[in-house]
This record gives structure tokens, sequence and C-alpha cells, in this order.
């Protein structure tokens, strides 16, 4: 009998992070398409703008709801399906949402039925493109040792904030060919990133490896330090996409443009908010993560960004406008990698899919909430309501979190 070859070796980690990384930049760059073209696209459909708040917040409900699913479930089947599973859903719904959106334009759809449908396809979205997140923070996590954890997570925010560089220039550029144009070529985007991820991306994790459950979930909120990281999470993400819901609102009503002009011009500013996001996370975070913890990252991050919350109200033209959304994507910048950091190194190797799950989850409720907070602030409070908030929140958190000062510890028991 001739014996079976043996399997071929999987790529180097080294491989496996940077095909890690073009798939979350890749799939990233297909949600960041949207953000210029959603707010001038509800107007367009004749839907309020408490009504396109709803977008978000059904798609960040359902990954509130599964991404703890997912992440835990990655733990049991392995890293790979799942994330091939939340890249496919992805495709699928922006194209249904898309086609929706085309009816509604054409006139077949209108009124509350086109409202319902819409929000029913970010509903199915939100639940299935949940996965993708929690599985990749967990890959990688899989391929670094614990002191190179805060660089992992770096690259991963590097990998989002290069998509929002170059995915609301992008999206900015294809709504000259209509508003619905960027959303189906996000939707195959999603394909082919699913494709490239299927032949290219390597198993970090054997399917019969032990997995944490629901009961190990319950008693890492239990932990102090894990809480108020999560909240953390929640609460800068509740900020955060407050602005990316109104920004292109402000933007439309301070500058007097029309909706056209509105995505063209938010695409151009949300590039370079990503531009310097991408700088930080891709190149600042290593050397500030070797030489500070965790800790006094996430407090500078509150203030940097809480700085540009404030002063977005105060801003009436292009380029001040554009310095105040800088200041909040160099804050989002530190907080990002250096709380999934954070919380990475709170628990061990079999728990890093249900931390990531309950990361996602945290940070899906803030998405979650953020659009109606921001959009009813906006409608009934006045422009620079939903900013002055956010800054506030910002400036609590970072007072808790100097009060509080949690204390990191990574796997083998070393303080951070």
């Amino acid at each position: 009998m001739i014996a079976a070859p043996p399997p071929a070796p999987p790529p180097p980690r080294g491989s496996a992070k940077i095909i890690l990384f073009l798939t979350i930049f890749i799939a990233m760059l297909g949600l960041s398409v949207l953000f210029p073209i959603i707010a001038p696209l509800g107007r367009q459909l004749g839907l309020t703008e408490t009504q396109i708040g709803w977008f978000s917040t059904a798609y960040s409900l359902m990954q509130f709801v599964f991404a703890p699913i997912w992440g835990s479930r990655s733990e049991r089947v392995g890293r790979k399906p799942v994330l091939l599973l939340g890249l496919v859903g992805f495709s699928l719904s922006f194209g249904l949402f898309g086609l929706l959106a085309s009816l509604g334009a054409q006139g077949v759809l209108t009124g509350t039925v086109l409202f319902v449908l819409l929000v029913a396809s970010r509903l199915l979205g939100g639940m299935l493109s949940s996965a993708t997140l929690p599985t990749a923070q967990a890959m990688m996590a899989d391929l670094t040792s614990a002191k190179d954890r805060a660089a992992a997570m770096g690259l991963i925010g590097a990998a989002f904030g290069l998509g929002v560089v170059f995915g609301p220039a992008l999206g900015g550029l294809l709504s000259g060919f209509g508003l619905t144009v960027p959303i189906f070529f996000s939707a195959g985007l999603g394909l082919l990133t699913a494709l490239g991820a299927f032949l290219l991306l390597p198993e970090t994790r054997r399917a019969d490896a032990p997995a944490s459950g629901s009961g190990d979930r319950r008693a890492l909120l239990r932990h102090p330090g894990i809480l108020l990281f999560l909240a953390v999470s929640a609460l800068y993400t509740l900020a955060s996409v407050s602005m990316e819901q109104t920004i292109a609102f402000y933007v439309q009503d301070t500058l007097h443009l029309n909706a056209g002009a509105t995505a063209r011009t938010v695409g151009g500013m949300l590039a370079i908010f990503g531009f310097l996001a991408a700088a930080v996370q891709g190149g600042a975070i290593r050397p500030l993560s070797k030489k500070y913890a965790p800790g006094p990252l996430i407090a500078a991050g509150l203030l940097v960004m809480g700085a540009g919350m404030f002063l977005i109200p105060l801003t009436s033209a292009y380029w001040t406008i554009t310095a105040a959304l800088a200041l909040v994507g160099i804050g989002s910048a530190l907080l990002g990698p250096s709380l999934s950091t954070a919380l990475s190194l709170s628990v061990g190797g079999n728990q890093q899919g249900a931390i990531a799950g309950l990361n996602s989850s945290a940070l899906a409720l803030g998405r979650m909430t953020g659009p109606l907070l921001g959009t009813g602030l906006y409608q009934s409070a006045g422009h620079g309501a939903p900013y002055l908030l956010s800054g506030g929140i910002l400036a609590a958190l970072l007072l808790w979190t100097l009060l509080a000062r949690p204390q990191v510890r990574p796997v083998d028991g070393a303080k951070v």
C-alpha cells in the first residue's frame, strides 16, 4: 500500500498575518464606501434622519446579539469557516440592500414598506457579518505571542483604518454614477474577499481544540477590569458612530451642498480621517505599546478623541471640520488596538474567541445606539448636540479610567 503524502505545511505565520490583514482591509473597504452616501441616499428616498439612523442600528443590533456566538463557535468548528460565513453574509445582505434602494429610487417601493424592507436587509446583514471581526481578532491572537499582541491588534486596526482611507473616497467617486452603485460594489467586493480568504487563508485553530462556553463568557463579565474595557469599547464606539452618522448632515447643512457634492466632500474628509487613523495603528502603536501599558494609551485616546468631538460644533469650513475629525481619528486609532490588546491579554489561549466576541458585541452595542442617539439629537436639539454629547461621554470615560486604573495581566501572569 502506498502511503498518502503528508499534508502541505501551513503558510508561515508572517504570511498568514499578511493574508488576514488584506482580508480585513478589503472587507472594511467594502463597508466604508457606504459612509458618505447613506445620508444623501436616505434623503433621496424620502426618509428622515432618524429613519436613516435605523439602518446602522438594525445592523448593529444583530451584531450585538450574534458576535459572541460566532466568536465562541469559531473555537468549536475552527476559525476559517466562521470567517467565510461572515464575508459571504456581508456580501449577500449588501446586494439585497442595494436592490431595495434601487427599487425605492425608481418609485416601485415607497414609504413604510420601503423602510421596513431596508431595515430587514440590515438585520440579516448584521446577523451574518458579525462573524467577521471577532474571528479575525481571534485568528490574529492565535498567530501571536502575548508580547507581540499589541502590534498584532494594531495591524488589524491599520487594516480597518486603511479601509476607511480608501473606502469613503471610493464611495464618493462611485456615487457620481448613482448613489446605489457603491452598495453593489461592496457586495461584489465581499464575494471576492470571501473567495480570496477561502483559497489563501490558513486555519489557525483545530476544530477539536478545547473551547470556552457561555458559562466562561459570564465569568469573564464578572472580572472588573474586563468589564471596564468592554464598557469603554461600547461607549467610545457610540460616540464615534454618532459622529459618523451625522457628519454628512452637518457638512451638507453647514456648507450648503447638494446630495452629490455632500457625498464627495464627506468622502474626502473621511479619507483624511482614515489615513491618520491607519498611520497611528500601523506605525505608532508598535513603539508606543512597547513603552506604555494599554491603560495609559486608552486614557490618551479618550483625551484626544474627546477634544476633537468638542471642536466639531465650533467649525464651519472644510478644513476646520476636517481638522476636528483628524483628532477624532487619531484618538480612536489609539483606543481600538489598545482595548483589543488589554482584553486579549486578560484571558488564556482557549478564550480568545470568547473575549473577541464579547468585544465585538460591545462595539456593536455602541454602533446600535449611536446612530439613533446622534440623528435624534441632530434633528431635535441642534446641529452641534451629537458632538457635545459624544465629547462629554469620552470625558466621563477618561475620568473613570483614571480613577479605576485597571491592570492588565497577560496569560503568563506578569503585569503589563
